[in-house]
Order: C-alpha cells, then structure tokens, then sequence
C-alpha cells in the first residue's frame, strides 16, 4: 500500500505558509521522485487573516488532493489552532508556537511546542524566517523528505539574495527539532 503523507501549515496571511507549502512540495515531487500536492487558502484579509497551506505527499497516485487525515498541523497562531485541530488525525503531530498557541486542545496526538517565531527573531534577527524554520522543523520530524531536497527547493523559491539567510534559517528549524527529539524522545509517527 501507498503512503501518504498531510501536512497543514496554518497561521495568518502574511507569515509565509503558502511559501513553505510550495517549497515542501517541490522538495518531495523534484528533488525526492515522489507524488506530490499543494493547496492554500487565504481568510478575507491578505495580511493578517486565517491562512493555510497543505501539502500531501505520496509514493502513490494522490487522487484526492485535499488534506483530511492531518499527519502533522503547523499551528503558528491560537486561532490557526483551534480552526484546524479537528483535521488531525489520532497520533499526529500538532506543532505549534509555544508562545501564540497557549491553549491547547484536548486529543489524542502529541504536542510539539517551539518558540518558533522568537528563535528566529533572537538567532536571526528577523521575524520573516519563522515560517523556513518551521519548515526545518517539520523536515526533521516527520523524516518524509530529505534535508538536501529542500535545501535545493528553498535556493530555488526564495527571493533571490536571502538564500543564505533562509538556508540558516532551516537548520536552525532542525537544531530546534533535535533539541526537542533530545529532550521528549522520538515521536513514532
């Protein structure tokens, strides 16, 4: 049997998710030979409302592009959070901004919780590379695509000149991960 893989990326307009939905895409179809998705949508305001983006990844034919047996939900805001939750499948990954989502649902999935928009602020010294940090973070955890693919995506999707810094930025997502493998243990998704 195929594998598939979901993954939602939600948060507001403005943080970059629909980005890392399409770099993630590009690194599993391009770079990793695999099936697959993309899709996003906006709330009434282009910056500052609901936004999500989901990437299905498969090694089969995806014949139902949209995301309802969530692997792993990037919740960047508590709004994100409460909206999106009920997609997550039982025993998924809910990865979240430990210091925007505060209060967190009640489930039967495990909770990864990251100062992910303060790292980037403190290590980089810019807000905007919280999303590429997320996006290390999910590579790390969920093991579907490798770091090089989206390594090659990130060079070939971000504005140009802020390569390096985007690239920084996605190893810091993965140190951040580790730390938290380090400290939690693995989570056998």
């Amino acid at each position: 049997m195929a594998f598939r893989y979901e993954v939602r990326l939600s948060g507001s307009g403005g943080q970059g998710l629909i980005l890392v939905g399409k770099v993630l895409a590009e690194a599993a179809a391009i770079y990793d030979g695999l099936n697959a998705t993309q899709s996003q949508s906006y709330g009434p305001e282009a910056r500052g409302g609901a936004s999500r983006s989901e990437v299905i990844i498969s090694d089969g034919d995806i014949d139902y592009p949209k995301a309802e047996n969530i692997d792993i939900l990037l919740a960047l805001t508590q709004e994100a959070c409460d909206k999106y939750i009920v997609d997550l499948k039982e025993g998924g990954v809910l990865l979240i901004d430990s210091q925007m989502v505060t209060k967190i649902p009640e489930g039967n999935f495990k909770v990864v919780a990251i100062p992910i928009i303060q790292s980037a602020v403190e290590r980089l010294g810019k807000f905007l590379v919280s999303n590429i940090i997320a996006l290390g973070i999910i590579t790390k955890l969920s093991g579907v695509v490798s770091e090089d693919s989206v390594k090659h995506a990130i060079r070939s999707r971000v504005p140009k000149g802020t390569e390096e810094m985007n690239i920084t930025a996605f190893y810091t997502g993965i140190e951040l991960a580790q730390k938290w493998l380090d400290q939690n243990g693995p989570l056998n998704t």
